[in-house]
């Protein structure tokens, strides 16, 4: 189906190795119903080194499983690494925190339903824009939020801290978090002259363009869009009006936005923290930092180490969704006070450098963790992202063009 030019390795042997992971997997699940059919998408659905064959086991009660197919080229051929069956693994394969899936079919609106029923949770907007189609999804994004705003709802500030220099609004039912820029950041930025409307949304569309290595939300960006004025509450027009006038203008007719940006709800990581479990604090810690060595083999970089610009997802996966305190790895100085002794006064040399400079040993610090659990799990299971030397590995690989290999799914799903 993928229509490969390349033969397999071992087609037979393959083949015996999915039937016998499969059946395990039909198998285990109790009480169910028998299998009355496989449905498989005729396309290839083709990522970075992967391709991935799609479908689904169809029961007679009309009960699905998923059935997603890894498949790898070698020297010797194609050959299957993987079988994918659990609804989480789907998720976050067919993330928006990673690049678009090139499919080799035309029928985007049938696959867009056929990937709806493997994941009914993940809002139809987004099956548009996973697999290429951004400007449809940005239309059935706008279409869902209108039918919600139809049944009564109204956009209001978001809960929680206000963002430096994004003003974020949404409202319960709405599974997107949208986002303008506002005219000067609040007081408590950071980063000394703020470069601008213009210069913040270019890296917010920066990281909608790259391969967001399954560790950023992906940014669905609207340019001069026009939303009417009865899908807002008054409070936060006035707050718009105030905080974002050159990106937003406000009339009787209605509300034009020059740059609206649209994310996925998640869960912010502070947040987060405040009632999970020790078990599920330090699976979120892993998690971090997966979230932060995949960003840096993509080079990049977050230069503001609060927890509160990394959110949790629907599955556990951490993700960092603020963009504006990003930057490239291999711009960033890495330096370290570790090698200082005791009492020494004298001001380090770094000091007086010009550009973002990097201590890895306060990396534990910024992120400001409140839990003391949080604060030495992450320690425990990250112990090299607080030295110089894993940073600065990373950065001699990307300054010699390697391109890193991200795991997409996970180990217990491989053949």
């Amino acid at each position: 189906m993928p229509n490969f030019a390349v033969p397999f390795s071992n087609l037979q042997h393959d083949a015996e190795k999915i039937l016998e992971r499969i059946g395990r997997v039909l198998d285990a699940i109790p009480d169910a119903s028998p299998v009355s059919a496989l449905d498989v998408v005729e396309a290839g659905f083709f990522r970075d080194r992967s391709a991935f064959v799609v479908g689904r086991w169809v029961r007679a009660d009309d009960s699905i499983v998923p059935f997603v197919v890894a498949l790898l080229n070698s020297p010797e051929g194609i050959y299957v690494d993987a079988v994918l069956h659990r609804v989480s693994d789907i998720h976050d394969l067919f993330s928006s925190a990673l690049a678009n899936f090139h499919v080799t079919t035309r029928l985007y609106y049938q696959t867009c339903v056929f990937l709806f029923s493997l994941m009914p949770r993940r809002p139809f907007g987004h099956q548009y824009s996973t697999i290429g189609y951004n400007h449809v999804g940005k239309v059935a994004i706008l279409n869902e939020i209108g039918a919600q705003v139809r049944r009564g709802h109204r956009f209001q500030r978001s809960p929680g801290v206000p963002g430096t220099v994004a003003l974020g609004f949404t409202f319960d039912e709405c599974a997107y978090h949208l986002k303008v820029i506002r005219d000067r950041p609040t007081s408590s930025y950071k980063w000394g002259a703020f470069p601008g409307v213009a210069a913040v949304s270019d890296k917010y569309r920066e990281v909608h363009e790259i391969n967001r290595a399954g560790s950023m939300l992906d940014n669905v960006m609207y340019f001069n869009l026009r939303l009417e004025r009865n899908m807002f509450e008054p409070a936060l027009l006035d707050e718009i009006s105030q905080q974002a006038a050159g990106s937003v203008q406000i009339d009787e007719e209605g509300v034009y936005l020059r740059v609206l940006i649209a994310q996925l709800k998640i869960v912010p990581l502070p947040v987060f923290l405040e009632t999970a479990s020790e078990e599920a604090a330090r699976a979120v810690m892993v998690s971090l930092g997966l979230c932060i060595r995949n960003n840096a083999a993509t080079n990049i970089f977050n230069k503001d180490l609060d927890s509160r610009n990394y959110g949790v997802g629907r599955y556990g996966r951490v993700f960092l969704f603020d963009y504006d305190a990003v930057e490239k790895l291999t711009d960033v100085k890495i330096r370290t006070n570790a090698d200082r002794e005791p009492g020494e006064e004298a001001v380090p040399e770094w000091f007086y450098e010009e550009g973002v400079i990097f201590l890895p040993e306060e990396l534990e610090h910024g992120l400001q963790l409140k839990s003391s659990h949080a604060r030495r799990s992450f320690r425990e299971v990250n112990f090299d992202l607080l030295g110089v030397e894993y940073w600065r590995d990373v950065q001699l690989k990307l300054q010699r063009g390697e391109v890193p290999q991200l795991q997409m799914y996970p180990q217990a799903t491989r053949l």
